[in-house]
């Protein structure tokens, strides 16, 4: 785990870095620069759902595919080339789709006025986010997953916080605004492919014969569906927002996910590093090292996201004091997307456990089904139900639980690995202590002063148990060591 932590440590900062600025923009700058028009944050966030979502289909897996036969291929300029060509012809597919269904995909998508007259920025989206995926992936193959992260938390973020600025303050017209905000993901595509050129990671070959293509496009159509089905689950919910209420809901809604979701950063840092470790130590058929990496990942999310989530809960009040009036109806929302994320996060790496064997098919298999419950209920709970933006906070979290629930069970059974322990239980336990504790302390009233004592609070309270039963090696190391540094400086 030396590799992980130290790339995780790098990672977290640039993670947290980048949540900073991203909350400051999300639940400061957006509020207040669209307090008139909320339908116009509302528009930005559906066409950044629509340009993932989308990608993640013109990319055709090829990042997947990338990692997964990156260690086994020794002609590497020939994975490079397939690498290339396979998203351009996806998004080429794309384009000529949406030229010659244009009205009939609007009526599918229930698209207003709005939407309709910014379209082309979804296209601009669509090519930069699976090309800088593309690029990401081989930075991540020589085990550098600080850089795109870093280009992506808070390049991307510190740009689009300058643009919010500027158009808050009257300085360009949300016309303007629009035109300069997507110009920085055409920005960070090019940042990331300069600095691979630069460090001669890219090598081109003009034949692709020593490669095995039926195995890897059978691999990439499986993980393509299962891949999908995954972003689907974390953007329906928006989607069908828009699509069932309207613009000002998806921008109400995008601030309480944000919060909500905010405690997965940590997992996504470790996700990155390991992933390229989980796929070389399937090909050296490593068990132990994968049910290390497996059991490690569980429990250092779990706890991360835990201390987070507290945090955050045991201020929720004071936070959306914070916000227009407008945007504080969110509460429950940060809940049901809270516990859904932790318990994603305490599920560890089984998504790249799964795709990396030769068990990835249940991915596909499930997944299917997935996307299914996901439509039904978020249907169910926003229109039907008319519970609105909890309603779709609802069904994210049941179709999360579900997903993470039939990956554990496909795990334990072939694999016969489990990333929970003891320590698992006296984590929550645990948490459920400091939750209580922290509900019957008065606050002083001071909104900014009360967050920060509670959430130190929070953060020495669960220190001497972590210490006290063990529950992490990893974070007990990473405290000595910065206790260490502090000493040395």
């Amino acid at each position: 785990m030396g590799i992980v932590r130290n790339q995780s440590i790098k990672n977290s900062l640039s993670f947290y870095i980048g949540m900073i600025i991203g909350a400051l923009n999300t639940v400061i700058i957006y509020p207040n620069a669209f307090h008139d028009n909320p339908e116009y944050f509302g528009l930005i966030q559906i066409i950044i759902a629509y340009g993932v979502i989308i990608s993640a289909f013109t990319s055709l897996s090829t990042p997947q595919i990338f990692l997964r036969f990156f260690p086994s291929i020794n002609h590497k300029g020939q994975l490079y080339l397939i690498s290339f060509i396979l998203p351009f012809l996806g998004f080429i597919i794309f384009i000529l789709l949406f030229f010659l269904f244009k009205s009939q995909i609007f009526d599918i998508l229930n698209a207003d006025n709005l939407l309709k007259e910014n379209f082309y920025y979804i296209i601009i989206l669509v090519f930069c986010i699976s090309f800088y995926n593309v690029f990401t992936s081989i930075s991540r193959s020589y085990l550098d997953a600080t850089t795109p992260i870093l280009i992506n938390e808070v390049f991307l973020k510190i740009y689009c916080c300058i643009m919010l600025l500027l158009h808050w303050f009257d300085y360009i017209t949300f016309i303007q605004f629009l035109k300069f905000y997507f110009f920085g993901f055409i920005s960070k595509f090019l940042i990331l492919f300069f600095i691979q050129f630069f460090y001669k990671r890219i090598s081109l070959s003009l034949t692709i014969s020593s490669l095995k293509l039926k195995k890897m496009l059978k691999f990439g159509l499986y993980v393509l569906l299962s891949g999908v089905s995954v972003i689907l689950v974390t953007r329906l919910d928006m989607i069908m927002i828009g699509a069932l209420l309207d613009l000002e809901q998806v921008a109400f809604y995008t601030v309480a996910f944000f919060i909500g979701n905010a405690i997965k950063v940590p997992g996504r840092s470790i996700f990155s590093i390991s992933v390229p470790l989980i796929a070389k130590a399937w090909e050296e058929k490593d068990m132990r090292k994968i049910n290390e990496l497996y059991t490690k990942s569980s429990i250092n999310q779990l706890i991360i996201g835990g201390v987070f989530l507290l945090c955050i809960w045991t201020n929720i009040d004071d936070i959306f004091s914070l916000l227009p009036e407008k945007f504080q109806g969110g509460k429950w929302v940060v809940l049901y997307i809270g516990l859904s994320q932790l318990f994603h996060m305490a599920n560890g790496l089984n998504g790249a456990i799964i795709v990396n064997s030769r068990y990835y098919r249940y991915d596909l298999y499930t997944n299917i089904l997935l996307v299914f419950l996901t439509i039904v209920t978020n249907y169910l709970f926003i229109k039907s139900l008319n519970f609105g933006i909890n309603g779709a906070a609802i069904a994210t979290a049941i179709a999360v639980f579900i997903f993470n629930s039939v990956r554990f069970l496909v795990i334990k059974k072939y694999l016969n690995m489990n990333p929970f322990t003891i320590k698992t239980i006296y984590t929550l336990i645990v948490f459920l202590f400091i939750f209580l504790v922290t509900s019957f302390l008065p606050k002083t009233g001071v909104v900014i002063f009360d967050i920060i004592l509670f959430s130190l609070l929070v953060i020495l309270l669960f220190i001497p148990f972590l210490f006290k039963l063990s529950l992490s090696e990893d974070m007990i190391k990473m405290l000595y060591d910065f206790r260490n540094k502090l000493k040395i400086n």
